[in-house]
């Protein structure tokens, strides 16, 4: 995949977590584990669910928009975070599973 906004993205994303990690070992002695951030992305992911209910009309929710969309962002944050932090190349995991997708149900 050609460098794009999208690294940018990524760069930005890492520098973020970065951050948290200098926050935890402040506040806790420790930095996350993967799969402390595992769980984060999976809570945040449920959530994005709930919202999505609420949206629909299927749950009561106040602010469900802001929530939403806050959600979403923080889901793709997390799944790029998790792609480093697992040595696997974001970029190249979504060229690869969109071109074996297109191929499989047509582009």
């Amino acid at each position: 995949m050609a460098n794009t906004a999208f690294e940018t993205i990524i760069e930005r994303s890492l520098k973020i977590r970065n951050r948290y990690h200098e926050l935890e070992l402040q506040h806790h002695g420790s930095k996350w584990t993967v799969e402390e951030d595992a769980l984060a992305f999976l809570t945040d992911a449920g959530l994005v669910g709930r919202h999505t209910m609420s949206q629909q009309q299927r749950w009561p929710k106040a602010n469900t928009e802001t929530e939403l969309e806050h959600k979403l962002g923080e889901s793709i944050w997390w799944i790029i975070v998790l792609a480093d932090r697992m040595n696997i190349d974001i970029k190249d995991a979504l060229e690869n599973f969109l071109t074996k997708t297109e191929n499989l149900v047509g582009k």
